[in-house]
């Protein structure tokens, strides 16, 4: 025991020797300034001797330096040297952290893009989060390109779950504190479009789908469609019109939406019924997808058994109706900047009814 103090005495003269020379480089934006206590733990283990490392972070290194006692540790937490403390398991090694960047709530993001062994993968992210348990971080999120899938599994052993998935990442996520994590689910909703689109013949025009649920059913829809990522809804409407009737349009208005649960994959949908204006009228089927499409009369569509049995066509043809017939206003696209982003969105109103009253839009919000 007395060898072991002598020893320990040496290594608390070696350190203060080094935080010297580390203070006289205190300009190097290298250092960092974080002690890690053996794995985010905050009391000495009960062996009379922790086997704890002395780290030295380079850049993205840690380096691994000499065995210290348990009482060395203690006077060491209050250390704000660029010299950190962490636990390794009976030996003292090497070992580089994860590239990442801070989020905007406290936590990580690591995006992985350099191809290593799954075992070199969990030594990084077990020292990682290390560090970050020490620094109070809370959420860490790791985005796994589809050419490093064979990493995931690690990250999955050390209590990763799976967030959501695009066709070329999968993003995992896990939360450092203690108790229920509050990070934010994976998106809840698809958003689709319906477009009503009536010529001044009062002709609405309509498709027959190749598949889906109306594949084969003879039943006559507007088209519809699901709205790119990044797309706005004004955009998507006119888009769909014309991708699968050939027709050009100018967008009206959103005049109604409905909200379902349970739709596709389990997700939630939102589906906006869109009034466009047809610019052009000779009609080109996609083939790909449309079986047949026409002008039709607004009575015989209404006619159909399909809109009269069910409860929500009916409420969409009355809709669609009374906008025809000039007695129904729905939400036009207004739009706008905000003080978070200077990218133009956009906001959906009734205008008619707003310019009516004393309130006006600005074109900021």
């Amino acid at each position: 025991m007395q060898n072991y103090r002598k020893r320990a005495h040496l290594f608390i003269c070696y350190y203060h020797y080094k935080l010297t020379m580390i203070r006289s480089l205190s300009t190097h934006s290298f250092l960092s300034s974080t002690i890690i206590f053996p794995l985010g733990r905050t009391t000495p283990l009960p062996s009379k001797v922790c086997k704890v490392c002395s780290f030295l972070h380079l850049g993205n290194w840690v380096k691994a330096r000499t065995p210290v006692s348990t009482r060395t540790v203690s006077a060491l937490m209050s250390s704000k040297s660029g010299i950190e403390q962490v636990l390794v398991e009976n030996e003292v090694q090497q070992v580089r952290l994860l590239d990442s960047v801070n989020d905007d709530h406290g936590g990580v993001i690591v995006e992985l893009s350099e191809s290593m062994d799954s075992k070199v993968f969990a030594s990084m992210l077990k020292a990682s989060l290390a560090l970050w348990r020490s620094q109070g971080k809370r959420g860490v999120w790791i985005k796994v390109p589809i050419e490093l899938v064979n990493l995931v599994e690690a990250a999955v052993k050390e209590g990763f779950w799976f967030h959501h998935a695009e066709p070329k990442y999968l993003m995992l996520a896990f939360w450092i504190p203690e108790g229920v994590h509050t990070l934010p689910a994976n998106a809840s909703h698809r958003v689709g479009i319906g477009a009503f689109v009536m010529n001044k013949k009062r002709e609405v025009l309509v498709v027959q789908e190749k598949s889906g649920i109306f594949r084969g059913t003879g039943v006559w829809k507007f088209p519809t469609g699901v709205v790119d990522e990044g797309e706005d809804i004004y955009a998507a409407a006119m888009r769909e019109v014309k991708e699968e009737t050939g027709i050009d349009t100018e967008f009206v208005e959103v005049l109604a939406f409905r909200q379902s649960h349970k739709s596709f994959f389990d997700k939630s949908d939102l589906f906006f019924v869109c009034m466009l204006r047809p610019l052009s009228f000779d009609i080109e089927k996609q083939e790909s997808e449309i079986e047949d499409a026409q002008w039709m009369p607004w009575d015989e569509y209404v006619a159909q058994p399909f809109v009269q049995k069910h409860e929500l066509m009916k409420h969409l043809v009355g809709i669609c109706k009374a906008k025809e017939d000039e007695a129904y206003f729905g939400f036009s696209p207004v739009p706008i900047t905000s003080r978070f982003s200077d990218q133009k969105s956009y906001l959906y109103v009734n205008d008619r009814d707003l310019k009516g009253s004393k309130v006006r839009m600005s074109q900021t919000a």
